[in-house]
Parts: C-alpha cells; structure tokens; sequence
C-alpha cells in the first residue's frame, strides 16, 4: 500500500507574477495615451471620436446615471446566465446520457446558434410587452444556452474509456462515478462555457435594450445620449457596459479558481 499525490495544478492570484498583471494595464495606458494625443493633434470632432479625457469626465459627472443603468442591464444578463447556465447544464446531462436527445437537439441548436438577436428582440418584445424586461432575459438565456451546452457536452465526453471501464470493474455506483471521474473532467469545460457564456449574457442584454423595452439600462441610455449628440456621454455609457462585462467574467473567472481548488484531491491510497 503507498500514498500517491497527484493534484491538479492551479496557480492562486497569490503567485500570479507581478509582469503578469502589470503588462495589460501599462498596455491599456499607453493606447489611452496615443489615443489623446491623435484627438488632440488632428483635432478629431467629438461626434466621430471624443478624447479620453472627455468620457472619462462625462463618465465620472454621470456616474450614479451609469451605475443605475449597470444595475438594469446587470440583472438581466445575471437572469439570463443564471437560467441559460442551467438549461445548457442540465440538457447537456440529458443528450450525454441519451445518445436519441443529443440527434434530436443537433439541429435546434444549431438553428439557435445562427440567431440574429436583432431580428429576435423585437418579435419578443411583441410577445412579452414592451414594459416588460423579459424580452430581454429571454434574449440573454439563448444567447448563453449554447456555449454552456456544447462546452459542457465535451467535456462529459472526455471522460476516458479506461477510467469508465476501472468503474466497471469495481462496481463503482453512478453517482461516485459522476462525482469522481464525470464532473472532474467536465467542469473545466463547464467553466469555459460560463465564461463565454458571461460576457455573451452582457451584449446581447445590451444589444436587446436598442430595440424598446423599459428605459433602466445602458444600452438605452447609449442610444439616447447618441440621439442627442452628446458623444462623449455616450461613450461613457460604453464604458460602463465595458465595466460591467468585465465584472461578469471575473467573477465567473474567481468561481471557478476557487472550485478547483476546493476540489483538488489530496491523496489516494493504492
């Protein structure tokens, strides 16, 4: 009998290297830079690209603006991941389990992977009413299906043949082999379909707001600041919508770090 230690290797924040983290934010300044010393320079009309300076100010003057319009757009792409996540997860489970189900839904997902938002939103609206935001979380729940589905379905099936037939062999219940071989292979691609499925969750809430609905979001006040001519202010509302796309994949990104390594295994006896 010998102990063996075979943990899967995943780097903490604490050691991520300071070059690391340093590298995109002195990138991201020196773009910020260049880009207003060109407005400067040529002297760029605000309406085709207002200066940093200007939407950062226009930013901070209408930042409790920004920050209600982040909670609208916030929570409907938060419904809409929250729902579409488990809809992708728990239809995933079901075609891997039945091979009939996977055939049955290739063709549906892949007409609803080629979906133009824009020609859906309005349709939902007329569906669900325009005071209404469930056109909206609708909109973000198809949007995030499809990712999480496929990405989950793949990672069910990466499961080796060998590791399923040592199961087998010693009769090892369905539910240990979910929960020792199953979900351990399939939650990084499980992960990788919530990341995308965050920043897609996000856009298409954005891209659903252009098109009616209640006026409590960014991309209403984008369009509406746009309309008015005052660009800068409309860019500051981009900013928030980039802020707030940001907001989701981190913390999907921190989600997953912190499973992982909860669900490390310490040792196992041979």
């Amino acid at each position: 009998m010998s102990t063996t230690t075979a943990p899967l290797r995943v780097r903490p924040f604490s050691d991520t290297h300071v070059v690391t983290l340093l590298a995109p934010a002195v990138l991201g300044v020196v773009v910020i830079g260049l880009w207003q010393l060109w407005v400067k320079a040529f002297d760029i009309d605000p309406f085709i690209v207002p200066s940093p300076s200007s939407i950062g100010s226009e930013f901070w003057d209408n930042r409790s603006s920004i920050w209600h319009g982040s909670l609208g757009t916030g929570r409907n792409a938060l419904l809409g991941l929250l729902i579409g996540a488990v809809v992708g997860i728990v239809a995933a489970l079901l075609a891997h389990a039945f091979r009939f189900l996977d055939l049955m839904a290739a063709p549906v997902v892949a007409a609803l992977s080629v979906v133009p938002i824009v020609a859906l939103a309005p349709a939902l609206y007329t569906m669900f009413g325009a005071a209404a935001n469930t056109a909206r979380v609708v909109v973000a729940v198809l949007t995030v299906v499809i990712p999480v589905y496929l990405n989950t379905l793949r990672g069910l099936r990466q499961v080796k043949p060998v590791h399923r037939e040592l199961m087998r062999v010693y009769a090892a219940p369905k539910s240990f082999v979910a929960r020792a071989v199953t979900l351990p292979t399939a939650s990084p691609y499980v992960f990788t379909g919530l990341r995308i499925g965050s920043s897609l969750a996000v856009i298409s809430a954005l891209i659903a707001e252009y098109f009616g609905g209640p006026v409590d979001g960014l991309g209403k006040a984008i369009t509406t600041a746009a309309a008015s001519s005052n660009y800068p202010l409309a860019w500051a509302y981009v900013l928030g919508s980039i802020l707030l796309g940001l907001v989701f994949y981190v913390v999907t990104l921190l989600i997953e770090l912190r499973v992982a390594r909860h669900s490390l295994p310490s040792s196992s006896t041979v």
